[in-house]
């Protein structure tokens, strides 16, 4: 097992981005503050998308001018194209993230294009990105099956994860998008891509959907893989792919991560907090089991 194992909170954009009531930017630059006081040392904290595609992004530049930003913490946007690329960069944005998918069937439901015309479709984003000092994260949606195609080869994934690679993305995050990937899969799935991308550069994405999300990082663990994404309280799941749930929870891999001796930095009593002053927000139960058995015990 690693000495130490880095979060990726995704709880502000992945999470709340599947929210049907609308969000205030206040609410959302508390949210984000409290991850950062919390010790979380890299947030994903909106996307520019056309509000068109995702309603819940709109107001990502006015987050961004209004979180206090603490030395040390990455502040990161999704940008799915050049333009959204120049609007994080007008904003401030160090770090960005680009995605795609191992699925063909998936990529047209998502961002209406083949796999192929995608990662082709980033070329000038990374050029603009190395022009202008900006990291780049990669992520790889169904990588453990697809909700129109099932089970994905892992040779697929692969292959996208290391275009990305080979593109300038510094690290790829493999994503169980509706959460049906078990630890031997998941296991297999990491051995396939560690021979094409080293995996130290490599992160999972665990959907909990089976129940299955921290067995599964569990097993990434024992593969070699550091970094994880998590969602605070749960928050999450997917609008182009049907009964998907939530990410897994902030607070149940921490937990788990606690009882195996492994540092993250992050003090798990003020993820809690944060993650029940959001749900309360949204008026729906926490999606953390950990959050709902500490609140309890009170």
């Amino acid at each position: 097992m690693p000495r130490r194992v880095r979060l990726v909170e995704v709880g502000p954009r992945d999470g709340l981005q599947n929210e049907k009531q609308p969000i205030s930017v206040a609410d959302k630059v508390r949210l984000v503050d409290d991850l950062s006081a919390a010790g979380v040392r890299y947030i994903e904290v909106g996307s520019f998308v056309s509000p068109k595609w995702v309603p819940q992004m709109a107001g990502s530049s006015d987050v961004f001018a209004q979180i206090r930003q603490k030395p040390g913490v990455t502040y990161a946007a999704l940008t799915p194209n050049l333009k959204g690329l120049e609007a994080a960069i007008e904003a401030g944005v160090s770090e960005v993230a680009v995605f795609g998918a191992a699925s063909e069937a998936f990529s047209q439901k998502n961002i209406n294009c083949s796999i192929d015309e995608s990662l082709a479709r980033f070329a000038p984003l990374m050029v603009a990105a190395r022009e202008n000092g900006i990291q780049v994260r990669g992520y790889v949606s169904c990588v453990l099956g697809c909700p129109y195609e099932g089970e994905v080869d892992p040779k697929r994934v692969a292959h996208v994860a290391h275009e990305l690679f080979a593109m300038g993305c510094y690290e790829v995050s493999l994503g169980d998008t509706i959460g049906t990937g078990t630890p031997g899969k998941t296991r297999q799935l990491f051995e396939a891509v560690g021979r094409e991308v080293p995996r130290d550069k490599l992160a999972g994405h665990f959907h909990d959907t089976y129940g299955q999300a921290l067995a599964n990082i569990y097993a990434s663990l024992q593969e070699g893989v550091c970094t994880f994404d998590s969602s605070v309280a749960g928050l999450g799941g997917c609008p182009y792919a049907k009964g998907a749930s939530g990410n897994v929870a902030s607070e149940d891999v921490l937990y788990m991560l606690n009882g195996l001796g492994i540092e993250t930095g992050i003090d798990l009593d003020m993820l809690i907090a944060a993650g029940q002053r959001i749900s309360d927000v949204l008026g729906r139960p926490n999606g953390s089991r950990v959050a709902r058995a500490r609140l309890a015990a009170q």
